[in-house]
């Protein structure tokens, strides 16, 4: 990268639309933003914000809810010119470059029937997702997309271009798949695909939250033994729960599963919706938009207790409790396989707010907390792409002692300073000065 190629600065042409992200309280300012086009001028990004000691975050989705892609006064490497995917159907092979979104993937992939596991809102990055593991709809089925990674090309603090695989630096291919950003800004992912079809279920009943004890015990029974093309999902807000599951594959097949609900009683409203996968992967994207204040909180448990659904039906009615079902091919891979952690997790939550209005902001966070946290005595532990501001702690939460202590060794290895530090951080065991950061789920 030329010294003005491709660098935005406060005030030009495209810069606010560059550290612009999905959570609208994110309002920093770096100092410069690459806009990088491939990896040789990430590697001059590197190099560039080291020798004018700029931190450095690296943005493709924006989805971090705490923004620290965008650091102040730092250096912003804007990955998004980079978002080819290239899809090879005999092979079932797919390479997506590092500032691809999760629409990108999709759309490339869906035409051969194929498909890799992805979240849920399409613009989403699959840089943020994969690195932290990577929950989707096809995640019970073909396991989480960290799993389907088969290679990853990867810049160093160091400024290598390197790559990571089975076969190649697989240390580092371990720690990729699940160590979120902390070992180097990675250009390129290589992914197994699977046939998959285009076709989608969804369905949802809605019980009123007083009358919704026995229907959500129900729900959680049924999820843990539910075939793997289904995954359950539950929703709690605004004196209603939502529950159902989402079934790819054969709709008709979803059907006969769906007649497994009418055990849950008799519901207020009842939708049932055949969709393509396409549309399954874009149904959240207006409701997860650009122009919303966020916040949130996340647990992991490997039961869902009758005390934590009690607490769940008593969330705060204006912070959505969302839940959704683990197990199948994510807990096939062993614990150690992975940098992943918490694989006998069966449910996930995530606890979060969404608003408009500054003013609200220091209510609106505060009932989010106090949600969470009386589900926080039934958790297990947490994902790493739902932390926030936890700092230390919550990676402490994400991760065991044991893979900590091996994640720590790979950060020694290959960033020892720290230069990638704006994520949830594994500090390396000789902590530099520069400060830690907290989280970029991208």
């Amino acid at each position: 990268m030329a010294e003005n190629d491709g660098l935005l600065r406060p005030g030009a042409d495209g810069y606010d639309d560059a550290r612009r992200v999905w959570n609208a309280m994110v309002d920093r300012r770096p100092a410069l933003i690459a806009r990088c086009r491939d990896a040789q001028e990430v590697v001059a990004a590197v190099h560039r914000a080291q020798r004018e000691g700029l931190e450095i975050g690296v943005r493709c989705g924006g989805h971090s809810v705490v923004g620290l892609a965008v650091p102040e006064g730092g250096l912003m490497i804007d990955l998004t010119p980079m978002g080819a995917v290239r899809v090879d159907p005999e092979r079932r092979r797919a390479r997506v470059q590092g500032g691809a979104l999760l629409g990108a993937l999709d759309a490339a992939t869906q035409p051969s029937g194929l498909a890799t596991t992805a979240g849920n809102v399409s613009h989403t990055g699959v840089g943020g997702l994969t690195l932290g593991g990577g929950m989707g709809w096809l995640a019970r089925k073909h396991g989480l997309t960290c799993d389907n990674v088969v290679s990853f090309e990867l810049v160093t603090a160091a400024g290598d271009v390197v790559r990571a695989s089975a076969e190649e630096n697989t240390e580092l291919f371990w720690g990729l798949r699940g160590g979120g950003g902390n070992f180097g800004v990675v250009t390129e992912f290589e992914f197994r695909l699977h046939d998959t079809g285009t076709r989608a279920l969804s369905v949802e009943l809605d019980f009123p939250v007083g009358d919704a004890r026995e229907a959500l015990a129900r729900w959680r029974d049924l999820g843990v033994t539910a075939p793997r093309e289904a995954t359950y999902a539950a929703t709690v807000l605004g004196g209603t729960a939502t529950l159902g599951f989402v079934w790819v594959g054969n709709p008709d097949e979803g059907r006969q599963h769906a007649a497994g609900l009418e055990a849950l009683g008799r519901p207020a409203e009842r939708r049932v919706a055949e969709l393509s996968y396409l549309e399954l992967q874009r149904r959240e994207d207006t409701l997860e938009g650009h122009a919303l204040r966020r916040y949130w909180k996340g647990h992991y448990f490997e039961e869902l207790s009758d005390g934590a659904l009690q607490a769940l039906l008593a969330h705060d009615p204006a912070v959505a409790a969302s839940v959704q079902t683990y197990g199948g091919a994510i807990a096939d891979v062993p614990d150690d396989a992975t940098a992943f952690s918490q694989r006998r997790t069966a449910f996930e939550y995530v606890g979060s707010a969404r608003w408009v209005d500054p003013s609200e902001d220091a209510d609106r966070i505060a009932a989010a907390r106090v949600s969470a946290a009386a589900l926080a005595p039934y958790s297990s532990g947490v994902y790493v792409n739902a932390l926030g501001d936890e700092g230390p702690a919550g990676v402490r939460r994400a991760y065991p002692e044991a893979k900590l202590a091996r994640l720590t060794a790979l950060k020694d290895a290959v960033d020892p300073a720290n230069v990638f530090h704006l994520n949830q951080n594994i500090a390396p065991s000789r902590q530099p000065s520069a400060p830690g950061g907290t989280g970029d789920r991208r």
